[in-house]
């Protein structure tokens, strides 16, 4: 477990690609935000979570098994993940973030919710290139 990496996984390589791809700007890891969001534009108010489906427990998804070993400790452990996810959520809508959240099994279709995340930027009149 200690080489699972947080950050810099390779679901994230494809988002930030696809991000780039868009000509989205961006911040990755803000801390200062809410569950420091894997990539967020301040300024669009917008921020975007790549979240693994084994460690955030993606419901109905053959990615999110339990082990069988100390199952009590992983069902805890995801159901804990879960509860930190959406305060992180919550209060980022709080301040008034729209808040994407892009499953690793997701990937093929993320696209174009990244595409309708652009659309919406420009309607509201925020300027896509700046503070993502």
């Amino acid at each position: 477990m200690g080489r699972v990496r947080q950050r810099g996984t390779s679901a994230e390589q494809v988002v930030a690609a696809m991000l780039r791809d868009l000509g989205l700007a961006y911040r990755r890891n803000v801390r200062r935000l809410p569950g420091a969001p894997d990539f967020a534009n301040q300024r669009g108010r917008w921020a975007v979570f790549v979240n693994g489906c084994f460690w955030h427990a993606h419901k109905g998804c053959v990615k999110a098994t339990v082990p069988t070993a100390n199952r009590d400790f992983w069902l805890e452990k995801f159901e804990q993940n879960r509860r930190r996810d959406a305060r992180a959520v919550k209060a980022l809508r709080n301040r008034r973030f729209r808040v994407f959240i892009i499953w690793e099994c997701e990937l093929a279709q993320a696209t174009s919710r990244l595409e309708r995340l652009v659309a919406k930027s420009v309607g509201d009149g925020v300027d896509s290139g700046a503070g993502m």
